[in-house]
């Protein structure tokens, strides 16, 4: 009964001490896992405008494409899609755009 009792708290006391450490390492830190260097992003919230305190519209960048997202609480809707090359010469082209890195 006492050796059981130790093998249960010596198990709770591993999964405690792993579960520590990977919350303080967090599962990006093991190059196991994401072989991407840590400061490439491929998702970024270019703008977001507020239409209503529940609608708003948000322009995000997944990796070479723009969405144009609309979001209310029945979910989220994609209005539409263009690649990030294509959509920053329109914006020149309409004179919205000084400058296009």
């Amino acid at each position: 009964m006492v050796q059981q009792s130790i093998a249960v708290f010596l198990v709770l006391g591993l999964l405690f001490g792993a579960l520590w450490l990977l919350r303080r390492k967090s599962l990006r830190g093991f190059r196991l896992i994401s072989k991407q260097p840590r400061d490439v992003r491929q998702l970024r919230v270019i703008e977001r405008v507020s239409l209503t305190p529940q609608h708003s519209v948000h322009l995000v960048q997944v990796a070479d494409m723009l969405l144009v997202v609309a979001v209310s609480p029945a979910g989220c809707n994609s209005l539409a899609s263009l690649p990030v090359l294509a959509s920053a010469h329109s914006l020149q082209v309409n004179g919205n755009a000084s400058s296009v890195a």
